[in-house]
């Protein structure tokens, strides 16, 4: 894989290692290359480690955070379940230069309305395979997306492993990126 770029981390930042799912520390101004910027997160190469930088760090590595999606104040659930959609689209896993709902991992995504004001999304997902260090990870980043929407109070992702996935579930364009068509 090409680096995209190499940069000095501008601040101490906390990462998570791919594919392991671990928290670490990495310093100001360590050397990294950028692998991939992608959905708001970016993936980094420091020390021989891959590691995955979340939007809201983008200045440690010189970069704007992703914009906010915006909604119109009398949006319906289905407008809401379409930005939802959008939002999980933004979603990669940090070794895959695919979007988890071209990826097929996405099974379910319900949005009902709260008794008092606001929204619920539910979500049932699963991963490439159930052993996934990075599953909690892509999981979290899937729920911030969602909060991220106005107007969604609650959002619960769960990961799920029935049925398993395979790669009939990808999309044609996620089958052609891959080779796997």
């Amino acid at each position: 894989m090409e680096p995209m770029e190499r940069i000095r981390l501008a601040r101490d930042v906390v990462c998570t290692m791919v594919p392991s799912g671990q928290k670490v520390l990495a310093s100001k101004d360590t050397p990294v290359e950028l692998m991939q910027a992608l959905g708001g997160s970016f993936t980094i190469k420091a020390r021989g480690h891959l590691l995955r930088v979340e939007g809201k760090d983008a200045d440690a590595l010189g970069k704007e955070p992703p914009p906010q999606p915006e909604l119109p104040d009398n949006a319906s659930d289905e407008e809401v379940e379409e930005m939802v959609w959008d939002q999980l689209r933004g979603v990669f896993d940090p070794e895959i230069p695919i979007n988890i709902v071209d990826l097929g991992l996405v099974y379910k995504v319900k949005v009902e309305s709260l008794p008092v004001s606001g929204r619920r999304v539910e979500v049932d997902m699963t991963l490439t395979a159930p052993g996934c260090g990075m599953g909690g990870v892509i999981a979290s980043d899937a729920h911030q997306r969602i909060m991220e929407i106005p107007t969604i109070e609650e959002a619960a992702v769960e990961l799920v492993f029935d049925p398993p996935w395979s790669r009939e579930m990808m999309s044609d364009e996620a089958k052609l990126a891959t080779g796997m068509f």
